[in-house]
């Protein structure tokens, strides 16, 4: 799949949250309601803006494929947590180890650039609303999430690229709960001094970039708001919701990817990346649905 040096390793041990059994235990229940609860939630939101007319517009289309990236998102590392609580052999093969380093690089990217997106389209609807509908049209839409998810393939692509043609000779255990590639590289036997540039380099401009627009756009909308007379809090209460799911992604992602060495510890790393991986596509679509009485109708319509 990708080309790489010879190696010893054929599989990967992975530590996990806990070596004691009981609260394995413990943590699988957990973990398993959360797991539930985020495909329940995002399946729902998806199929409320797929079926509900008033919900036919760029704003949702955003929203419904960022419920269908969480989706993946979780489900590349929590069906493996999982089943890691309950085996005694907590393994993950090499190959199996490389795809979900690819679709978590290749998920997180894409969500980095929709969230993006999703702070130009409020952009637009709040500053420029009567040509709304015409610079995002649905059209326009469908290429902004094609776009986002082919940038995040090609950027993990060769992420993946420089990662796996390294050669990893053994030890093979990891401290974590699922493959991440810091980690992959502290276990190789060649030089990474590339793959170390690589990594702060494209951390921090895949990072900054998408935000920088964000705060620009918000920028803008705050000067914006501030000038409205009547109604400016309901102008920007479609705001909100985003600003909440921008602050919780770029937040945790930044400090685990942009922050000294010195701050870095295996314990801290695992709960900051249970809180990104398990914890925040649980939350997104409560956010979103919390501050918006369309999407809540919508919701309820399809449970009742």
């Amino acid at each position: 799949m990708y080309p790489r040096n010879q190696s010893s390793v054929i599989e990967f041990i992975l530590i996990g949250l806990s070596t004691d059994p009981s609260i394995q235990i413990l943590l699988f229940h957990i973990f398993l309601i959360i797991y539930v609860s985020t495909l329940a939630g995002n399946a729902l939101l998806i199929v409320a803006v797929r079926t509900d007319p008033r919900l036919h517009n760029s704003m949702y289309y955003f929203l419904s494929s960022l419920s269908f990236l969480d989706i993946c998102y979780t489900s590349i590392i929590v069906p493996k947590m999982l089943e890691n609580f309950l085996s005694l052999k907590k393994t993950i093969s090499f190959t199996g180890c490389a795809l979900q380093v690819y679709f978590y690089l290749f998920l997180g990217e894409a969500e980095c650039i929709l969230l993006a997106f999703m702070a130009y389209d409020r952009f637009v609807a709040i500053c420029d609303p009567l040509r709304y509908n015409t610079i995002m049209s649905s059209v326009v839409c469908m290429w902004m999430i094609g776009g986002s998810w082919l940038t995040g393939c090609v950027i993990s692509s060769m992420d993946m690229y420089f990662t796996y043609r390294l050669s990893y000779c053994g030890p093979n255990v990891i401290n974590h709960f699922f493959c991440e590639v810091p980690l992959l590289l502290k276990l190789s036997c060649s030089d990474i001094s590339v793959n170390n540039i690589i990594k702060v380099v494209g951390g921090t401009v895949l990072l900054c970039i998408p935000l920088s627009l964000i705060l620009i756009s918000y920028f803008k909308i705050f000067a914006a708001v501030i000038q409205i007379r009547s109604g400016s809090y309901k102008a920007f209460s479609t705001c909100i919701s985003h600003l909440v799911v921008v602050t919780i992604f770029y937040g945790t992602a930044m400090f685990m990817y942009i922050r000294p060495k010195q701050l870095a510890t295996e314990d801290t790393d695992k709960m900051v990346a249970v809180f990104y991986t398990v914890i925040t596509p649980t939350l997104n679509p409560v956010i979103y649905s919390l501050r918006n009485k369309d999407v809540q109708r919508a919701m309820k319509r399809l449970v009742g």
